[in-house]
């Protein structure tokens, strides 16, 4: 495929701040359709994004069905990721879908047998995988630096950081609030990492302590108690099938002076690992301790502090290198799947106060 062409379903936030922008630095990508339910919208990324001629829909329907794309971005809210997703697919298209996979387990579960059905490419949006310091540590823990990893957190907290546009308010529309927002980013480095995705139980708390209060300190501005129908906060204990274990900390609102999203924490037999302030490794060495830090960055020259290519950015290219070479994604729908079980467990385990087996 020399030249391949890609609708945008979703042309909000998400759409504008990664997916449309990162698209635009592979070479061979045309952005040729885009499709938002507020028509504005889609025409405005036509022009920002989109090549001369490129079509502008309100239906995702009449997108898929008009065809002339060979790959969907799905960057609606979480509701409809699987409707869209499987209408895409069955469309004959390959699909890049924002996390998280879906808004429930079952819809993930189905999103990834009509991939399989289908023979046409799924994966989900978690840049993460891509930053320096993720790369860097997954080739440690592949060459057995760190020995056998036991137990891990997947850190997704902010003190005050509380979205007030669009629907991530809205449980319905949404699923849930921080932990199916942002922790679903930490949960999945965390089982990325650690390459174990048999997962044996989970145990869950969810809060929503902070929710009403009017007029709170929060980073875009006072939220509106009305309209905050999720969780403020959401915590899960994970235990894997060969005994290792995961916590899971998210978080919108929280009083706490420790803040840290999308990294993780890990303790191996043999060091352990932790992404705070930038990647750290600690151990054992001639009957000594050390703590090391990793200087990521191309530095030492003057006026030049490296070139590193953003994630996001990485992502897109490791994407659309799949489809041309026919390779598997980065991320899988396997795995995807499992980060949407573990998150669907912690809220199920909150409300009826039972451990969730597997």
């Amino acid at each position: 495929m020399s030249t391949i062409k890609v609708g945008i379903i979703g042309c909000g936030g998400i759409a504008n701040g990664k997916h449309m922008p990162s698209l635009k630095t592979v070479a061979g990508v045309e952005q040729v359709a885009f499709c938002d339910i507020d028509a504005s919208k889609a025409e405005k990324a036509a022009q920002e994004y989109g090549v001369q001629g490129a079509k502008v829909y309100t239906s995702y329907m009449d997108l898929l069905n008009e065809g002339g794309v060979d790959v969907i971005h799905v960057c609606t809210p979480n509701i409809s990721h699987d409707a869209i997703a499987i209408a895409a697919l069955q469309a004959g298209n390959h699909v890049m879908c924002e996390k998280p996979m879906a808004k429930t387990s079952a819809g993930a579960r189905l999103m990834r047998d009509v991939a399989r059905e289908s023979g046409k490419k799924l994966t989900i949006g978690y840049q993460s995988r891509h930053r320096p310091d993720s790369q860097y540590l997954k080739q440690l823990i592949e060459d057995g630096e760190l020995g056998e990893v036991y137990f891990a957190k997947a850190h997704a907290i902010r003190r005050r950081a509380v979205p007030t546009w669009g629907v991530f308010l809205d449980e319905e529309a949404q699923g849930g609030g921080p932990l199916i927002d942002i922790g679903t980013h930490a949960l999945d480095l965390t089982l990325w990492l650690m390459n174990n995705y048999n997962v044996k139980s989970v145990k869950g708390s969810v809060y929503r302590k902070l929710a009403d209060r009017e007029k709170a300190a929060n980073a875009w501005g006072p939220w509106d108690p009305k309209q905050y129908t999720v969780e403020d906060s959401a915590f899960g204990f994970i235990e894997l099938a060969n005994g290792a274990t995961i916590f899971l900390e998210s978080s919108w609102a929280l009083n706490t002076r420790e803040t840290g999203e999308a990294i993780c924490t890990l303790y191996g037999t043999d060091a352990g690992a932790d992404m705070r302030g930038g990647l750290h490794v600690n151990g054992e060495k001639n009957s000594r301790l050390y703590d090391l830090k990793v200087d990521l960055g191309g530095g030492g020259v003057a006026f030049y502090d490296g070139a590193t290519a953003k994630a996001e950015h990485i992502e897109a290219q490791k994407w659309i290198d799949a489809i041309r070479n026919d390779t598997e994604p980065v991320v899988t729908p396997d795995q995807a799947l499992v980060v949407s079980e573990i998150l669907e467990a912690i809220y199920e385990s909150s409300k009826t106060g039972q451990l969730i087996t597997f």
